[in-house]
């Protein structure tokens, strides 16, 4: 499938949170967001923890909503966003669970880009407070 198995966060710069089982993904250094479907979720959630693509390919075989090719592409745009990098680690195990939230989602692989605050994100307005310019204090280039 892939000339790598297992997939490490990017950098230190992508922050992800899930919300009832939607992932949301930050990319601190130029403030793009990112949201997935629900396939999309279960699947970040699993290579973000080191789970490897083969287990990810044995997993989806037989999914109404994902196939194999559907799931390589959808790594390759993850790959291609910056949010992960290949990784020389140890590919961890499904976790408990991933076949039946698989099987519950509704909605195909998919990840959608938002930029719409990026500008405030950069911004980082938690560290960039200087008396007396106010808050926050935007850095000139």
């Amino acid at each position: 499938m892939h000339r790598f198995d297992v997939y490490a966060v990017a950098s230190k710069d992508i922050v992800f949170e899930s919300f009832d089982g939607e992932a949301v993904v930050l990319d601190l250094s130029n403030g793009k967001y990112f949201g997935f479907s629900d396939s999309g979720s279960a699947v970040w959630q699993a290579l973000s923890s080191g789970v490897g693509t083969q287990a990810l390919v044995g997993s989806v075989a037989g999914s109404a909503t994902i196939d194999p090719a559907a799931l390589e592409d959808f790594v390759a745009q993850l790959v291609e966003f910056g949010l992960l990098a290949p990784s020389d680690a140890t590919p961890q195990p499904l976790p408990d669970g991933f076949p039946a939230t698989l099987a519950a989602a509704k909605e195909p692989l998919n990840v959608s880009v938002h930029d719409d605050l990026a500008d405030l994100i950069i911004v980082d307005p938690i560290h960039e407070v200087e008396e007396p310019l106010g808050w926050p204090a935007v850095k000139q280039a």
